[in-house]
């Protein structure tokens, strides 16, 4: 009864080493082929990642105060384009990426669900799209975001 226990471990240990192999596989031959090398501009990936975690609910927008600000006055600007990519610092390896975000959550969220909604989101979305392992993403909640009915962005006071 123990040895078919082991081997049956063993037999799931490698199913799981070459599920890990053909992923690494997949990366690779991806990015790197007999026929030429891709490489994705930081900001690519950054973008990716600043629109992955604005689509996940609780995320009132991306970005320090500082950051916010600057994006409040570039989008009064005709003609201008958003900034997918604000509160979004990225490195780009050959094949791996690491993400730092940056954003401001809606009152009432629960943080530490809302850091893993968009963990897994940036996730996702970067790998799915690029091929890049993401080794960490590193979120910092600047702020929380009450709703009083006015239309500006910054934090609301209760007196």
């Amino acid at each position: 009864m123990t040895d078919s226990k082991t081997a049956s471990q063993q037999e799931s240990n490698s199913q799981d080493k070459q599920g890990e192999k053909s992923v690494a596989a997949r990366n690779d031959g991806a990015l790197v082929t007999s026929q030429g090398r891709t490489s994705i501009a930081d900001t690519v990936v950054s973008k990716i990642a600043g629109i992955a975690a604005g689509e996940v609910q609780g995320v009132h927008s991306l970005g320090g105060g500082a950051a916010r600000a600057v994006g409040a006055i570039r989008e009064r600007i005709p003609g201008s384009r958003t900034n997918h990519s604000q509160g979004v610092a990225v490195e780009v390896g050959e094949r791996q990426a690491a993400v730092d975000i940056d954003l401001v959550a809606d009152y009432g969220v629960a943080i530490a669900d809302l850091a893993t909604g968009v963990r897994r989101n940036v996730i996702s979305s970067v790998e799915r799209m690029t091929g890049l392992e993401v080794t960490e993403v590193n979120i910092t909640v600047h702020d929380v975001f009450l709703d009083d009915g006015s239309e500006d962005e910054g934090p609301s006071r209760v007196e």
